[in-house]
């Protein structure tokens, strides 16, 4: 039987790889790791350094630091059965230090005489001389150096592999299958994208190494800076420097080099799935004429604000083209994004197409009715609301109405995704809160001859590296300017001494009479209340006087504080006793939620105990105070939006959070940035840091695959190159049929061929 190993190649399932076999396979397939391939790309998570290289007379008690050296002597000593010293001499030209290892016997057949090492300790002075014990210690080739052999990788593990174990796996990969990767970036361009990436000058710290990398390079490091190359090294340089770095430098060229091919891939295909819209995908031009423009914007009682018109420009510009709009419009709570979308709809309407609104919630979708009717009273549009507690009868009669082409405007909820609604005309689509809906059913409201023009809406800011991937295939509008006349908002974040003092001052703004909101995260307390369909309070007002027991002045409770229910009832019988209390939460039918909320919009109800039902465009100005209970349960992004609840009128607003027990060293963090920040842009990107972009994306509404080694905050301004660089390529080559481009065009379909379907609906 022949003993000759065949060729490693890069399909090699890992049992066969050298050192491995069936059961170390198996702890290597939880890292995801089946083939060499995998290996290959499995790229450290960080970097270990050894301390500073220094002469041996310059040595000091207490102070770690790296000597490279020959072993002059080596004995293995055992004092007592059991235990052993092993003991060497690393000598080198500037003179000779002593290593100890105590019971580690093995180290006689690793070290001996002869050996080049590095070794690195911190060295303790033993009578007369320094020694080292338990030092970590590298064996060196011969032409090796200290700086050469002294940055080691660091590999995510799991549960029965050793680091060792992983390093000598991947170097045994690396050196049989690094030069046969095929290059998918051409010369030409890893010399552009080197140029472009030094005029762009991310800085001293760019982070390219991460904070373990910052950590492992010693006092005052402040991260590996972009190198000045001219051109991005080879693939082949660029395996072996990531995995087994020569030099500082050559790392970073290496990881410039994946970071940058990473991300310009990605942009690659944002920038097919852009052109595609304007190449393959037919909408009505609907442009607006001066005497359409000056029409609409009569029906406005207030004069905008200049980002409102520069957003109107733009969309008027998209809307006259021959291919689908495909634009987000995101502004911080209450910047008027509503007043700019009913533009988009009316200047359909003006083309005799048809527009459709599609909002999150049937209390937001209510309101938006409400309020078009309102503002096209005298008008001859048409308006009709499409949701889910409209009886068959009235369902029917509005579908019907839609469809023959009576009804211009059609707000709805998801109710507008079902039953095959068909609009003869459909114009344009707005949908409000675009993360409320994922990719799928934005899609869905496409139409069936022509393709709609699209706007979709976000309250929530989006981080500028966020915009360029998730949003990467649409054009983006932001407002920032809020209009005049809106109230100051202050935040507090409260502790439980706070609770007597806050609920008198809650009172104080109910006697000037203002109105409240008190918000929960959860229906009822447990887990088991969470399926309680009905929970025995559904629909509850208290009115002013009703008797009840007093329960004191706090809202806490020991089985659960972040209960809605258990607050309404705490509150409405305690300290806000003798004012009408309503609850509401998703639970409650249509028809119920609808009359909480007539009620506080009218005034009758003076507090409303809620869950996150409000988070989105519940338009109550005389409501300005906000209770949050249990606010380490939200989110950055959350928080402000429920905020925004208070900042829709003159008054000054008051927010005020009470934290759900202890909570976490994050969640302190988070709600002292909410109560400190008032601007939803700086919010954002503070969330996008503290969260990161792998739970702030997700994989539902990104529609993009994970990064193996680019981050999208640490990475920004390579990003911004990367796109700027990929849409000059598609804009010269939309095919990437030129020379050389064929391994970089089929890496691209690879990756995002099945996501460019959805990607031209946000």
């Amino acid at each position: 039987m022949s003993d000759v190993r065949p060729k490693m190649t890069f399909a090699t399932d890992v049992q066969f790889l050298p050192g491995v076999g069936p059961e170390r396979a198996e702890r290597l397939h939880r890292l995801g790791l089946r083939t060499a391939r995998d290996v290959l790309f499995h790229f450290p998570r960080g970097y270990d350094r050894p301390p500073p290289d220094r002469s041996i007379g310059s040595l000091r008690d207490g102070q770690p630091a790296s000597i490279v050296g020959t072993i002059t002597d080596a004995e293995l000593a055992s004092r007592t059965p059991g235990r052993s010293v092993f003991a060497a001499i690393v000598e080198n030209e500037t003179g000779a230090v002593r290593i100890v290892f105590f019971n580690q016997p093995y180290r006689a057949e690793q070290i001996s005489f002869g050996m080049r090492v590095q070794v690195s300790g911190t060295p303790r002075l033993k009578g007369l001389r320094m020694e080292l014990v338990h030092p970590q210690v590298k064996l060196l080739g011969e032409e090796e150096s200290a700086g050469e052999a002294g940055i080691d990788p660091v590999y995510p593990l799991t549960e029965g592999i050793k680091q060792a174990e992983l390093r000598r796996l991947t170097r045994e990969v690396t050196g049989e299958l690094a030069g046969e990767v095929t290059e998918v970036l051409p010369e030409g361009l890893r010399r552009r994208a080197a140029e472009a990436l030094t005029a762009a000058g991310p800085g001293e710290d760019s982070g390219l190494g991460g904070a373990e990398d910052r950590a492992g390079a010693g006092e005052g490091s402040s991260g590996i800076e972009i190198p000045t190359v001219d051109r991005l090294p080879p693939i082949d340089v660029t395996l072996r420097e990531i995995h087994f770095p020569g030099s500082e430098s050559g790392l970073a060229a290496a990881r410039l080099r994946l970071v940058f091919q990473e991300l310009f891939v990605m942009q690659l295909a944002l920038a097919i799935r852009r052109r595609r819209l304007t190449t393959e995908l037919r909408a009505p031009p609907l442009a607006p004429t001066a005497v359409i423009h000056a029409r609409i914007l009569n029906r406005f009682p207030f004069e905008l604000t200049g980002d409102q018109r520069r957003a109107i420009g733009e969309i008027g510009r998209d809307m006259s083209r021959q291919f689908p709009m495909n634009r987000l419009l995101q502004g911080d709570v209450g910047s008027g994004k509503t007043v700019v979308a009913l533009y988009a709809m009316l200047l359909a309407v003006a083309h005799r197409h048809q527009a459709v609104l599609m909002a999150p919630t049937e209390i937001l979708a209510r309101q938006h009715h409400a309020t078009l009717g309102a503002t096209l009273a005298k008008s001859r549009v048409r308006v009709g609301l499409l949701c889910g507690s409209l009886t068959v009868t009235e369902r029917r009669e509005v579908v019907r109405g839609a469809e023959a082409g009576e009804i211009d405007l059609l707000v709805g909820t998801q109710s507008l995704l079902h039953g095959g609604l068909r609009l003869p005309r459909l114009g344009v689509c707005v949908i409000d809160e675009q993360h409320k809906f994922g990719v799928r059913q934005r899609v869905s409201l496409r139409g069936d001859d022509t393709d709609p023009h699209c706007l979709v809406m976000s309250a929530t800011p989006i981080p500028r590296s966020i915009a360029m991937t998730m949003f990467g295939d649409v054009d983006l509008t932001t407002i920032r300017e809020l209009p005049p006349g809106r109230g100051e908002v202050r935040t507090y974040l409260a502790h439980d001494g706070w609770k007597e003092r806050w609920w008198s001052f809650v009172r104080q703004r109910l006697e000037e009479g203002r109105q409240a909101y008190v918000v929960a995260p959860r229906v009822a307390g447990g887990e088991a209340a969470e399926d309680d369909e009905e929970n025995g309070t559904k629909g509850i007002v208290r009115g002013a006087g009703e008797p009840g027991e007093d329960v004191g002045a706090g809202v806490s409770s020991a089985e659960d504080i972040s209960s809605v229910t258990r607050t309404f009832d705490e509150l409405s019988r305690g300290p806000l006793r003798g004012y009408r209390v309503a609850l509401l939460h998703g639970r409650m039918s249509a028809e119920e939620k609808r009359e909480v909320m007539r009620g506080f919009h009218s005034g009758e109800v003076r507090v409303l105990v809620s869950t996150t039902v409000i988070e989105v465009g519940i338009d109550v100005p005389n409501a300005t105070v906000m209770t949050i209970v249990g606010g380490n349960r939200f989110g950055l992004a959350q928080l402000h939006q429920l905020r925004g609840r208070v900042s829709r009128g003159v008054h000054t607003g008051h927010v005020c959070v009470f934290s759900d027990g202890e909570g976490s060293p994050q969640d302190h963090e988070r709600l002292r940035v909410f109560e400190q920040t008032g601007d939803g842009f700086a919010l954002a990107e503070a969330d996008f840091r503290l969260r990161g972009p792998g739970e702030l994306l997700g994989r539902r509404q990104s529609g993009m695959p994970s990064m193996r080694i680019a981050d999208l905050v640490r990475d920004e301004p390579i990003l911004a190159v990367a796109r700027e660089l990929a849409q000059e390529m598609i804009d010269d080559d939309p095919d990437l049929e030129g020379e050389g481009l064929a391994e970089l065009r089929g890496q691209v379909m690879r990756r995002y061929e099945k996501r460019l379907e959805l990607g031209d609906v946000a």
